[in-house]
């Protein structure tokens, strides 16, 4: 995640929060510790016991750890140990959904990947919206029940939900489970298996979907440090998580402050109230005027073509008030609206870039992910919608809105994008895009459609901007701009 407040990624600091602990750099190592060696051989002798007893089944051998499976170095107390050897692992299974004897009167909880996605980023877990199987179900599928305190692990879809789960509890076949043994401490196992989810990612298998099998998520190869520096790491971890989710909710606030003020900033300037008014500008019906006559010009010219008259403006259509220098005017009466094609182009692998929504990001052009058209297509979209630097476009199909000044000299045609074309100095653009970010919350909360919403060429035409004398307009791009900088924008 990142803020504007603070250049700040919490999950690659989670990342190497997990890396260095598994390399045994966390927390200092204590030589007074029992060395997992020692610790290995307690559990050896737990599981047979154990199996002795029938309390579990006889594993098969794990194979032995490669040197080329070992990723870095640890300390010399910790030891390289498969998953499997250190708690029994445990698959699910789901009752016949058709059968009803074996979901009535349920009391044991069934956790599901599904579940499991509420509940991601807790240790523990927590999903209120639970399901159950019973006793029935339980013995006529492949679901085991599982001891208090196990970790539950999402094997497929996707890969790696994991949680400690504080009760006995079942899952379906989209989960694996360990049960760690006696000398192990389940905090740094749910930790490991964070660190080691990409590694069982590769280790999956499937098309559709990946799963790492009960096998595979066994042989998953981790560090094994001392029991009590599992826990002194365990503990370590939680505490510096739990600062990184405060700095992100302290950042989450503040991003929303941030937007708060910019949108108060931009209502406070598009009434006249952010800058004084200066009596000795050129009032905007004057203004107005100039642009009028100057567009009349190019239309005379055959520079841009004739639009159709619009209605005078009505009081209704009035949002607000504003300062008696300024004027409601149509956006049609200050620029040049038109649009870019509609239609899907042929893409081809090299070709001048088409711009659509998905390139329009925070204010700027992407050309990172986009796609091509050729010279003829090109050509053919520009005779109707040539971009030049200083337009404005913006979204007019889906999320609406989203304006950028264009910045660039480099060529490009536009799909489903609104084309703002500037053909007057005496109309500050940075002014025009300071309102189209207002005016885009009421396009989008009017606009038509069903399942795509879009606006149209001609509501564009008639939507009405408050235009202020020329002078006011660069004073109020001026404070907003410098408001937007103290608020680290």
């Amino acid at each position: 995640m990142k803020t504007n407040s603070l250049d700040f990624d919490a999950q690659a600091l989670r990342e190497k929060i997990l890396d260095l602990a598994m390399r045994g750099k966390l927390v200092k190592q204590d030589p007074n510790d029992e060395p997992a060696s020692v610790l290995l051989e307690k559990i050896k002798a737990e599981k047979a016991e154990l199996v002795k007893e029938k309390k579990i089944k006889k594993s098969k051998p794990l194979p032995e750890i490669t040197d080329d499976e070992k990723p870095f170095d640890i300390p010399d107390s910790w030891e390289w140990v498969r998953l499997g050897e250190i708690g029994s692992i445990i698959s699910g299974g789901t009752p016949k959904k058709s059968e009803k004897s074996y979901w009535d009167k349920a009391n044991i909880p069934w956790i599901t990947p599904a579940s499991m996605a509420a509940t991601q980023n807790e240790i523990v877990y927590k999903n209120d919206d639970l399901k159950f199987i019973n006793k029935n179900g339980l013995e006529h599928s492949s679901a085991h029940l599982i001891s208090a305190n196990s970790i539950v692990v999402s094997s497929r879809a996707p890969i790696g939900y994991v949680n400690i789960v504080p009760f006995d509890y079942t899952t379906n076949q989209g989960c694996k489970s360990i049960a760690p043994y006696t000398y192990i401490e389940n905090k740094y196992i749910y930790f490991v298996i964070k660190f080691t989810t990409p590694d069982m990612y590769k280790r999956a298998s499937g098309t559709t979907f990946k799963e790492i099998s009960g096998t595979r998520f066994g042989e998953t190869v981790i560090p094994l440090p001392p029991l009590e520096e599992q826990s002194r790491i365990a503990a370590k971890i939680a505490q510096l998580f739990a600062l990184l989710r405060k700095v992100e909710s302290s950042n989450q606030q503040y991003a929303k402050l941030q937007t708060l003020l910019k949108s108060k900033v931009l209502d406070l300037a598009m009434r006249g109230k952010l800058v004084k008014q200066d009596p000795n500008d050129e009032p905007a019906c004057v203004l107005l005027e100039k642009i009028k006559a100057e567009k009349a010009e190019l239309v005379k010219e055959k520079k841009i073509k004739k639009s159709k008259p619009l209605p005078e403006i009505t009081d209704e259509e009035k949002p607000f008030d504003i300062p008696d220098s300024w004027e409601w005017v149509r956006f049609d009466d200050i620029l040049d609206v038109r649009d870019g094609t509609h239609d899907t182009p042929k893409y081809v692998a090299n070709g001048v870039p088409l711009i659509t929504s998905k390139n329009i990001n925070s204010g700027k052009l992407d050309f990172t992910n986009i796609n091509f058209i050729s010279e003829n297509d090109f050509q053919a979209i520009n005779a109707r919608s040539k971009v030049d630097k200083g337009d404005i476009i913006f979204a007019m199909i889906g999320t609406i809105g989203n304006p950028v000044l264009v910045d660039t000299d480099r060529k490009f045609g536009i799909k489903n994008v609104a084309l703002l074309k500037h053909f007057t100095s005496e109309l500050n653009m940075y002014f025009v895009l300071d309102y189209l970010l207002v005016l885009q919350v009421m396009w989008n909360s009017t606009a038509s459609g069903g399942v795509q919403k879009f606006v149209s060429l001609r509501k564009i035409r008639k939507s009405i901007i408050p235009l202020p004398p020329l002078a006011e307009q660069n004073q109020i791009v001026r404070k907003i701009d410098k408001i937007s900088k103290m608020l680290g924008e």
